[in-house]
């Protein structure tokens, strides 16, 4: 089984030599095997075919996600547990290290071995897929690490566009000549900006991590109710207000936030392995209260929301094949015009209580890639309690600063929900 990397995926993969990886750490409470671990990370490589790909590349020198006949395993990297922050370090170091995917699989596998608490690490390379696919194997790897013997099925792969755009847009003529001049207008346009010669220095990267607790969380949740506003407005809101107060006159009003595609393209299940994502670009109005911002906001949010066309946007990047290069040097060179990404991935639907062991908690996703302003936050609820990653480089906000911006968005979650208890 083969298939050529979308346009998304071949701009995540670079030419191979930059890591853009993806890490999702989990603790658990009970005591294992390594045969165990490896047979459960064979099950899901077994339902998942691209868990299994290498990458090729044809005499154009195009890449390809190509399944050996006979699998490779995921490789697994023991250590003994020092400490409870050791699965940021390790983190960090997933981050750095490069994929050797015509050798090895797209993923890896890190087990910090305790007495009766582990820590571990899912890293995976971000053309493989997004945090959606990532927490669905997540739970089919917790589920028959649990019982070998349980039912997880067989994925039923994407194998190009034409499994993700209905028959009707993708053969209509109409939809295709329009796909193909905003295609072709977006590579003139793209040619013409001015970037720098080279790319900013990227210098340290860090990852700083907290959690609310469940009560915090809880009342998070029942204010936003009341304002009628999504948790991720509020965050985003937050963060923008944060940047503001702390980098001043060199923060740029402005959040992009992923938007799951499955929501609009129901093709992509909840357990297809896909990285294809959407983005809305979100910044607040400096003449409004914290308050009248959070419903003009979720305004904005919808309408930039409701205009999002999977398809059209997949069969417009998918004609511009040959504009890649010069988009990956716009990324990477061009001038930082976004304060971070923000990414909400909402409630972790995975059980707690399994009968061989417990999850502890599964902590936000970390990832950090060579393409441009590398500051993101990442948030996820699990077990009652927000939990956030923070990322960034050195070169692109300093240490001291994301510290602050943390501060501040802690600070200002705890100010607004204090507000309504005196209201």
């Amino acid at each position: 089984m083969k298939r050529r990397l979308l346009f998304g995926e071949r701009m995540l993969l670079g030419d191979g030599t930059e890591p853009f990886n993806a890490v999702i750490p989990f603790r658990l409470r009970g005591s294992f095997t390594l045969k165990e671990i490896q047979q459960a990370l064979a099950q899901i490589q077994n339902k998942h075919p691209w868990l299994r790909a290498l990458i090729s590349y044809d005499e154009k020198n195009i890449p390809w996600f190509n399944v050996p006949e006979q699998p490779i395993s995921i490789p697994v990297r023991i250590l003994t547990r020092q400490g409870e922050d050791q699965w940021q370090e390790e983190s960090r170091r997933e981050w750095n290290t490069p994929f050797n995917y015509e050798k090895l699989p797209l993923i890896r596998f890190v087990w910090i071995k305790g007495e009766n608490v582990s820590d571990m690490l899912f890293a995976f390379h971000h053309c493989l897929c997004d945090g959606g696919s990532a927490m669905a194997f997540l739970h089919e790897f917790l589920k028959v690490l649990d019982n070998p013997a349980a039912d997880i099925g067989i994925e039923n792969p994407i194998l190009g566009i034409q499994d993700v755009v209905p028959a009707k847009i993708l053969n209509s003529r109409r939809q295709r000549l329009k796909a193909k001049f905003i295609g072709r207008l977006a590579a003139t346009a793209i040619k013409w900006i001015p970037v720098g010669k080279k790319a900013i220095e990227r210098q340290n990267d860090y990852l700083i991590h907290w959690k609310l607790d469940e009560i915090i969380s809880k009342q998070l949740i029942a204010y936003c109710k009341s304002q009628e506003v999504t948790v991720n407005t509020f965050l985003s809101a937050a963060v923008l207000q944060a940047f503001k107060k702390v980098r001043g006159e060199k923060s740029f009003n402005k959040v992009s936030c992923p938007v799951d595609i499955r929501r609009f393209a129901t093709q992509i299940k909840e357990d297809h392995i896909f990285a294809f994502g959407l983005m809305i670009v979100v910044s607040s109005d400096e003449k409004l209260s914290f308050t009248d911002n959070l419903r003009a906001m979720q305004k904005s949010v919808e309408q930039k929301t409701s205009k999002l066309n999977p398809y059209i946007t997949m069969m417009v990047m998918e004609s511009g094949h040959d504009a890649l290069n010069n988009f990956t040097k716009l990324l990477k060179n061009g001038k930082s015009s976004n304060d971070c990404m923000f990414s909400n991935l909402g409630r972790i639907q995975i059980p707690h209580e399994y009968k061989a062991f417990s999850v502890d908690t599964i902590f936000s996703p970390s990832v950090i890639g060579p393409l441009g302003n590398t500051t993101t936050m990442v948030t996820s609820t699990y077990r009652g309690e927000m939990d956030f990653s923070f990322m960034g480089s050195e070169g692109y906000l300093p240490y001291p600063d994301a510290l602050a911006i943390r501060d501040e968005v802690v600070q200002m979650i705890h100010s607004q929900l204090k507000q309504t208890a005196v209201s």
